[in-house]
């Protein structure tokens, strides 16, 4: 939402018209324009990084929780994306349904003004990949005694930050943090449940989600 800020590259650098620079890492890191000043790392990046993601999240809490999440304005939402999305006719009908129900709820004289009618939660989570970043955003629970990444409510970890003896794998190990694992069709099942082992070593429910990414036809 806040935007790509840290992006996974396979290649350290990339090559056009035979100029070879630094790949571009995501706007945290460095600029996607093709030349030399503009792909040199500068860590003011994440300050701006941390700005706009704060924006972001303040304008969600906003709509969250001061009256745009209403069920009463059920028909106001996402109307953009239903206009261009393929189940736009079943999204409108259930959206018509809720006006309905809410409709018949006044006429009988039942309140709509309760906060579970006119507020909601949203949760956030990204993937743990720029370090420094997510490092300084890291704080001690003095009650509970734990560490949570203050970055997101869940963070996961990568197809290229996976490595079992890797430094993300080591982080997200010593969070509180709910954690997810991104699956692909080049891991090897043995290595998901070392992964596992390693990022949930109590068994704790609701810790770890896999987040499948291999396509239908690679399923089984």
């Amino acid at each position: 939402m806040a935007g790509q800020l840290a992006k996974p590259r396979s290649e350290p650098m990339e090559e056009k018209d035979g100029v070879r620079l630094p790949s571009y890492k995501g706007d945290n890191i460095n600029g996607d324009d093709f030349n030399e000043k503009s792909r040199i790392p500068d860590p003011d990046r994440m300050i701006r990084a941390y700005t706009q993601s704060a924006a972001t999240l303040n304008l969600l809490r906003s709509f969250a929780t001061g009256g745009y999440a209403t069920l009463q304005r059920v028909t106001d939402w996402n109307l953009d994306f239903v206009e261009h999305s393929e189940q736009a006719d079943r999204y409108r009908e259930l959206a018509n349904r809720v006006d309905e129900a809410i409709g018949f709820m006044a006429a009988a004289g039942l309140t709509v003004d309760n906060p579970i009618m006119t507020t909601t939660e949203f949760w956030t989570s990204h993937e743990c990949l720029l370090l420094p970043y997510e490092q300084s955003l890291t704080r001690l629970d003095s009650t509970s005694g734990k560490y949570y990444d203050c970055s997101a409510h869940m963070l996961w970890v990568g197809e290229r930050t996976r490595q079992l003896d890797g430094s993300h794998v080591e982080f997200l190990r010593g969070l509180s943090n709910p954690l997810g694992i991104k699956v692909s069709n080049k891991m090897d099942p043995n290595e998901l449940t070392k992964l596992v082992e390693i990022l949930n070593p109590t068994n704790k429910p609701g810790r770890i989600t896999i987040i499948v990414r291999m396509g239908a036809e690679n399923m089984r």
